[in-house]
């Protein structure tokens, strides 16, 4: 991660499992959902299907941690307290209704954002712009301040646009909203929702049918499928999602990431005059 340096127009994605992926551009790491401490399995007793590809240690260099959610596979206690000390300049953004445990956690409170789905935000000199987006994770959870618990995050970095919804479903305005800021890379939940997982209190997402729609609804450039293969209660079928785009969308650029894979995105509009006509 560390040597690798995208030029302007194109962003490093690396997938840690779950919803958990590292962005990389003009030498900026972020976080998306840093899962990668042994914690779900030590304090509550889930089993990953796999390992992920770094342990809390590794993280070194993180310059934001973007968090969605409290959930524990989201707002993972046992990466932020290493990445607090490990990365002593990182920043993180996340939800009002959490911050103060990112604050327990070890995290000064100047170097805490909150999420304001209302209020876009410039860090590290305006090289990164963040916009919160709403996210409906069954349910839309507001305090009274109308702060949301779940988002999603629209950032731009070295030229590109990455939405990562966290956890949700499709709502009505969501695509809209995601359409006005002209996304480059979409990263949306697959793994869907039903009965017998809501009866576990088992939180649902939009399924991979939903997620490729929202996509060529939205006009994003490339998709890619997350939150599908970390425990096995809560799985979906990647291909599924990769068939439909296929059948329904042809034009839909689609990537599938390996774990711990590096991909390179370069995007399709970073070079185009800002007032010609974005197409696909």
């Amino acid at each position: 991660m560390n040597a690798t340096t995208p030029p302007y127009g194109t962003l490093a994605i690396w997938l840690l499992g779950q919803e958990s992926i590292v962005v990389k551009g003009d030498g900026i790491l972020l976080y998306f959902d840093p899962f990668v401490s042994d914690d779900v399995r030590s304090k509550l007793g889930l089993q990953r299907l796999y390992e992920p590809p770094l342990v809390p240690a590794d993280i070194t260099n993180a310059a934001v941690s973007l968090i969605t959610h409290d959930h524990e596979d989201h707002l993972d206690a046992g990466t932020m307290k290493v990445i607090c000390h490990s990365s002593p300049d990182s920043l993180v953004v996340v939800p009002k209704y959490c911050a103060s445990t990112i604050v327990e956690l070890g995290f000064a409170p100047h170097r805490v954002f909150n999420a304001h789905t209302e209020e876009p935000l410039s860090l590290l000199g305006d090289r990164l712009q963040v916009w919160s987006i709403p996210a409906m994770h069954e349910q839309f959870e507001v305090d009274a301040g109308g702060e949301h618990r779940y988002v999603g995050y629209v950032i731009r970095l070295n030229g590109v646009t990455l939405y990562h919804a966290g956890d949700t479903l499709v709502y009505d305005g969501l695509a809209a909203r995601l359409r006005s800021a002209c996304i480059d890379v979409a990263c949306l939940p697959i793994n869907g929702r039903d009965y017998y997982r809501a009866s576990r209190n088992i939180a649902g997402n939009m399924n991979y049918r939903e997620a490729a729609e929202l996509s060529w609804e939205i006009g994003a450039d490339t998709v890619i499928p997350l939150h599908y293969d970390t425990f096995d209660w809560n799985t979906e079928k990647p291909g599924s999602f990769v068939q439909y785009v296929y059948e329904q969308y042809p034009e839909q650029k689609c990537h599938l990431l390996a774990r711990g894979e590096r991909f390179i995105y370069v995007s399709s509009f970073a070079f185009m005059n800002e007032n010609e006509p974005r197409e696909r």
